[in-house]
């Protein structure tokens, strides 16, 4: 209960921070009263920095618990959407739909899907022969991930010079320019989401304690895991879909957040909470880092999630295994 009052007080002040932030600083006071709709500034707060600041906590925290399911699902802290090409498979899809198929939000959102879920289908099914070993799921998903950054590398080089461009500046993962008519569909999915991993939550907990236990306990784990792959492909790629890919999220957040609750294996709603802070205060260094310039949040997160992957290695290896 202190880490979740702790969380929450930690993305509400950098939550007004971020709307107190654009071209110069504003006052609290100004801030306050833009909320409640009145005052000079109400139409810049609540209509450009508020969606990005709720894009930035709802982003974060759907790639927090999608690390979170997959490194369950694994149990191996590696074992994350960005590792092992869930995030590449849902790009793939995102860059057909904005080179061939063209059309608006939905359809670059149901291609991401139909992306992700395709690269977790064959992944899966590939780790799955003789019984499914996390770390070989981690391997056979790197290997996939490899081979669809080269077949995303090869759509932009086929694509028009001004479609490439796009898509190459997309593909850092950004929330700049977010604005309340792109956030409606991808927050009505991810809330409908939501309802569905809160639902197997308790069974995922159950089952992080062994096969043997779960099934003892009436869990369904063919079924649970099949749920948990195909929530964890939809958060992840509902906000590819969005803000393009945000890579290190996803693999940093479940492990910060347990420790951080002292929570034994990795418990979902810690890996939401620091998802959703890890990525609002990201934005926020993007933001300020070469103000008044934005950078993509992507970058941010490659340079945070890179030192962390470096750390977490180097502590794998000491203990003699790459295994949660």
């Amino acid at each position: 209960m202190k880490f979740r009052i702790v969380m929450l007080a930690v993305a509400a002040v950098l939550g007004f921070v971020g709307l107190s932030h654009g071209s110069s600083w504003d006052a609290p006071s100004q801030v306050l009263a833009a909320l409640t709709g009145s005052g000079d500034l109400s139409v810049v707060v609540l209509e450009w920095r508020l969606p990005r600041v709720v894009a930035a906590l709802a982003f974060g925290a759907a790639l927090g618990v999608a690390g979170g399911l997959f490194q369950n699902l694994t149990r191996n802290s590696l074992g994350s959407p960005d590792v092992i090409g869930l995030d590449s498979g849902a790009y793939t899809g995102a860059l057909i739909a904005i080179t061939v198929l063209g059309g608006g939000a939905a359809t670059l959102q149901l291609s991401s899907v139909i992306g992700g879920l395709l690269a977790a289908a064959v992944v899966y099914l590939l780790a799955s022969k003789s019984g499914l070993d996390g770390m070989r799921l981690i391997v056979i998903g790197i290997a996939a991930n490899a081979m669809l950054v080269a077949t995303n590398s090869w759509i932009v080089l086929r694509a028009e010079l001004d479609v490439a461009i796009a898509a190459t500046g997309w593909s850092a993962g950004t929330l700049n320019g977010m604005d309340w008519e792109e956030l409606i569909l991808p927050l009505i999915v991810l809330a409908v989401l939501a309802v569905l991993i809160a639902v197997i939550t308790p069974a995922v907990h159950q089952a992080s304690l062994g096969d043997d236990l779960a099934l003892a306990s009436g869990v369904h784990l063919r079924r649970l895991r099949l749920l948990m792959v195909v929530a964890g492909v939809c958060a992840t790629a509902t906000v590819t879909a969005v803000a393009g890919p945000i890579v290190f999220v996803a693999l940093a957040a479940p492990q910060i957040g347990r420790r951080l609750a002292g929570r034994p294996g990795i418990p979902l709603l810690p890996s939401a909470l620091t998802g959703a802070v890890l990525l609002l205060g990201s934005d926020l260094v993007a933001q300020l880092l070469l103000s008044p310039v934005s950078l993509p949040v992507g970058v941010v997160t490659t340079a945070v999630g890179g030192a962390y992957l470096i750390w977490l290695l180097i502590l794998q290896v000491r203990r003699g295994a790459l295994v949660a």
